[in-house]
């Protein structure tokens, strides 16, 4: 798999009919969720390069990343007369452009895609990479394939419509690159001042704009090194489940409890799942943990980043009757070779243990510590 091309645009109706125009097509679609059906569809309908795109709209939320969704998008290009020769146009987050890849991916055996990522999520993560994909049988991208965009445009004006929550969402992505990469990028990272710049339209100040676009732009490339060096996650691409293994159980976990509403009476489990990033950041507290007690990772650096997350992102309630589940979700994970539970764990900031393991009574100590800290 080429390494994919990403456009860091200043001009997004350039960048697009550029982007465009590389792929000769007959057709073009847009697949939209309802929220950025309603907030980011504007920005780009009226181009010119536009003209005649057929826009076709999914259910917001990671909740319905589901085999009811995209057989509505496969429905759709049926109905709007796609070909193998068609194109489309993925506008949104993470769950749009990972169930928009997928479904062109798979249509007619593969329809050419664009992604137009607009959220902070997507942009360091979901859209780069190649990974496509839908939910399925209660666990996180359980179904899908490796299959990169013709294009990726990131454009930080969308930045505009995050509320807090998926602003923190996608800086939580951030500072995962930041601790496989080195020092300074998590020092950066961990010094950003976030409650100030997930103030919507914040990231767009002109004071602001250009220095955390830089940052953007280096978590992007630290991803892009990694996925060209690894595009089928055989070795190295496996650094960037740091924070996955057990995020996925809390994530899975939480959509669990909107269906079976919690006794904890709390906001997570009643009516509303955890967003992805916040999961990750859950996650990188219990392997942090693991990777101090496994890896020698500095205790410094986990009670520095531990803070930093417990300060920004409080915390999903689990207790011990939690945890044979969250176990149980865990043996699940793709990254898993036979009985063994598969993490990705640091022996100290950059330096990366892929293919560690840990037993159910270590990951239950580390459990204990996510709880206490």
């Amino acid at each position: 798999m080429e390494k994919q091309r990403v456009i860091l645009s200043k001009d997004l109706n350039q960048s697009l009919t550029t982007a465009i125009a590389d792929c000769p097509h007959d057709r073009l679609f847009v697949l939209t969720d309802e929220t950025t059906r309603r907030c980011c569809l504007p920005v780009v309908e009226h181009f010119s390069c536009m003209e005649g795109a057929i826009v076709i709209t999914i259910e917001a939320t990671d909740q319905h990343k589901d085999l009811a969704s995209l057989s509505h998008v496969w429905s759709e290009l049926q109905r709007g007369g796609a070909t193998r020769h068609s194109l489309m146009i993925n506008l949104g987050g993470g769950m749009v452009t990972d169930l928009g890849g997928f479904a062109a991916s798979t249509f007619k055996r593969g329809i050419q895609f664009i992604n137009i990522p607009t959220t902070l999520l997507a942009m360091v993560d979901a859209s780069v990479g190649g990974k496509t994909g839908i939910n399925f049988g209660g666990l996180k991208n359980e179904i899908g394939v490796f299959n990169n965009a013709s294009s990726v445009i990131l454009d930080t004006t969308f930045l505009q419509t995050l509320d807090r929550e998926n602003f923190l969402s996608g800086f939580a992505e951030m500072l995962k690159h930041g601790l496989l990469s080195d020092e300074k990028m998590w020092a950066e990272l961990i010094r950003e001042d976030v409650e100030v710049r997930s103030e919507q339209g914040s990231a767009r100040r002109p004071e602001g704009e250009s220095q955390f676009a830089a940052a953007i732009e280096d978590s992007v490339a630290f991803k892009q090194h990694i996925v060209t060096e690894d595009p089928t996650e055989k070795g190295l691409r496996k650094a960037l489940n740091l924070g996955h293994t057990a995020g996925h159980a809390f994530e899975s976990l939480s959509f669990e409890r909107c269906a079976q509403p919690s006794s904890l009476g709390e906001k997570q489990g009643v009516g509303f799942p955890i967003l992805h990033g916040y999961a990750v950041a859950y996650g990188l507290i219990v392997e942090l943990y693991l990777s101090a007690v496994k890896c020698g990772f500095p205790s410094e650096r986990l009670q520095q980043t531990v803070s930093f997350i417990k300060d920004h992102y409080g915390r999903m309630t689990i207790t011990c009757n939690d945890y044979p589940r969250l176990l149980e979700l865990m043996h699940h994970d793709k990254k898993n070779q036979g009985e063994a539970i598969n993490f990705t764990l640091l022996g100290g900031i950059g330096d990366i243990r892929i293919n560690q393991t840990a037993t159910e009574e270590e990951i239950k100590e580390a459990l204990d510590f996510y709880r206490e800290c």
